[in-house]
């Protein structure tokens, strides 16, 4: 009886022991949205070869969940209202709208989905993810530069990103060329795209 005794109590000593409880629990993912008022989205397009004509939407928006503090499994998802356009210039805002560019009746969003957001070195970023544009969706790369974290005067956590990439324009269908005399594109293939975007902590 005492053997039994003695083993059973072995055996229960190794369970409790060998039981560890469930304290390690994996980080609660930290979600963002785009503070719209701080944040712009541009863009820059060459004409007659010899300039630029930069261009920006004013309507857009955007989220972003993160577990790490510096932000490298983020994931991020951004839409922007194409019908809000701007040039500067109402003409060529509205052939913009057209089908030879966007289309804006038919197809209101451009939207872009991540894939991967990697540190390359630093503040520096990659993020990699897919640009749909009319009905052509296609993979496209910016470079990140990260500004930062920090609490504005209303207790509110802000981070702040800025993001470079290029797309040809031709490949999403943005079709409409015409050439000068001198058999120049009126305008350039290759679109360069600027966000400055500063985002806010919801949980």
């Amino acid at each position: 009886m005492k053997k039994i005794f003695t083993l059973g109590a072995l055996v229960a000593a190794t369970t409790l022991l060998s039981f560890k409880p469930a304290t390690d629990k994996a980080p609660a993912a930290s979600s963002w949205a785009v503070d719209a008022v701080h944040s712009n989205v541009k863009f820059t397009v060459t004409h007659l070869v010899i300039s630029e004509v930069d261009g920006s939407f004013r309507v857009f928006d955007g989220s972003m969940t993160s577990e790490k503090e510096d932000f490298s499994d983020a994931k991020i998802s951004f839409s922007v209202d194409v019908a809000t356009i701007n040039t500067d210039n109402e003409m060529r805002d509205n052939h913009l709208k057209s089908d030879d560019f966007f289309n804006a009746a038919k197809f209101g969003k451009m939207t872009f989905v991540s894939s991967s957001f990697k540190k390359v070195s630093g503040n520096k970023y990659e993020l990699k993810g897919n640009l749909t544009v009319r009905d052509v969706t296609k993979p496209i790369t910016f470079q990140v530069t990260y500004g930062g974290t920090v609490k504005d005067p209303y207790g509110n956590v802000k981070a702040g990103f800025k993001a470079k990439g290029s797309i040809n324009r031709l490949d999403y269908g943005l079709m409409w060329n015409s050439v000068t005399e001198a058999g120049g594109a009126v305008v350039g293939k290759d679109v360069e795209i600027l966000c400055n975007i500063q985002m806010v902590k919801k949980g």
